[in-house]
């Protein structure tokens, strides 16, 4: 028996997790030892999901959330690393490009176990993220490179790395969205509980430090959106992050009724959300996944994605946040707005191609 252990930290991670867990589950001479570090601890943004994935309860939960990112990275990377030698894997699984990506990567590498990087080779080419920094990192020191798209793949080549170490397998978040997209109808849930019928209202999501860090452009998020709920009401659920630097700024209490603020939802919530909307506008990566699933425009405020197949092919719009009524022109432009069809991620069996491989390398 093979020991994988998996350190997940963020929402997404959890969602991606789900379907690769279950893949270990199912594979037959692997067990996953599940580590979360804690970077996100709200109960809305965290043990909802383990629950309605299906997932069990982690089996280290590390507490580690805030600070600033060296001290978070570093608190992480001790803490993991005692897991690491208590457990003696044979190999360590991460997702994405968070602190609890890099922590459980470097923890890893240090102790001479390998390394699988799910979604690997992603690039926004903007140093200044600290998600690019972990993702980038992340991929230098990993034996497995699991690239979600042909563009991925690209990047990583040009960087120059050993192409016998990149592994195409697809996006395991369209595995997610083949397999949890149809609970999420358009009775009962989110919908009833807000008073939403479906296509009468846009999603918004903001959390990244990018724009919630910087107060011109959080303002021009909030002004930006304001504008859109004039004409189509906007459901907010808000970030724990962005709700405290709204907090901070008296701008909670300015907002129109229309836009309304609401707390972090659980991930079917969120799906039936996505589903309904007219529209979506975020800075989440996953979630301009997400609302490509399931066939709703998107907008991201942000000056770059990862995921330039979606631009490309109509799907997604960029606005970055430097004047509302730029954003706010963007946003009604995207409404009822359809791309070309394509299908660049995968053929949603992304998590049992990575199991598959893993378990074939370590011999199980």
């Amino acid at each position: 028996m093979k020991t994988i252990v998996t350190v997940i930290g963020a929402r997404p991670q959890f969602i991606k997790a789900g379907v690769v867990s279950h893949a270990i589950a199912a594979q037959g001479g692997l067990r996953e030892v599940l580590v979360h570090t804690g970077q996100h601890f709200d109960a809305n943004m965290s043990d909802v999901f383990f629950a309605e994935l299906g997932m069990a309860p982690p089996t280290h939960q590390l507490a580690i959330h805030g600070g600033r990112h060296g001290a978070m990275t570093g608190q992480m990377l001790a803490a993991v690393e005692q897991v690491l030698v208590d457990v003696a894997p044979d190999a360590v699984l991460v997702y994405g490009d968070t602190n609890s990506t890099l922590a459980g990567a470097l923890a890893a590498v240090k102790l001479h176990i390998p390394v699988a990087h799910v979604e690997a080779g992603l690039r926004s080419f903007n140093m200044a993220m600290p998600e690019e920094v972990n993702r980038i990192l992340t991929d230098r020191i990993s034996r497995w490179l699991f690239t979600p798209t042909d563009t991925a793949r690209e990047h990583l080549l040009r960087e120059g790395v050993d192409a016998e170490r990149i592994l195409p397998v697809g996006d395991v978040m369209y595995d997610v969205a083949l397999h949890h997209g149809a609970r999420a109808g358009a009775q009962g849930g989110a919908l009833a509980r807000l008073g939403l019928a479906a296509g009468g209202y846009a999603l918004a999501t903001v959390h990244r430090a990018e724009n919630t860090d910087d107060p011109a452009r959080l303002a021009v998020v909030v002004a930006a959106l304001s504008l859109l709920a004039a004409t189509l009401p906007v459901v907010w659920p808000l970030h724990p992050r962005t709700r405290g630097v709204l907090q901070a700024q008296g701008v909670l209490a300015t907002l129109p009724a229309a836009l309304r603020v609401v707390e972090p939802v659980g991930y079917l919530d969120m799906v039936q959300l996505e589903k309904h909307a007219s529209l979506v506008a975020t800075d989440s990566g996953g979630v301009q996944k997400e609302a490509f699933f399931h066939r709703v425009p998107c907008v991201t405020l942000r000056d770059e994605t990862e995921w330039v197949e979606l631009v490309d092919s109509g799907w997604n719009r960029l606005a970055p946040p430097r004047d509302a009524a730029t954003v706010a022109a963007a946003l009604h432009a995207a409404i009822g707005s359809r791309g070309r069809d394509v299908q660049p991620y995968g053929e949603g069996d992304a998590a049992q191609r990575i199991v598959a491989r893993l378990a074939d390398d370590l011999g199980a």
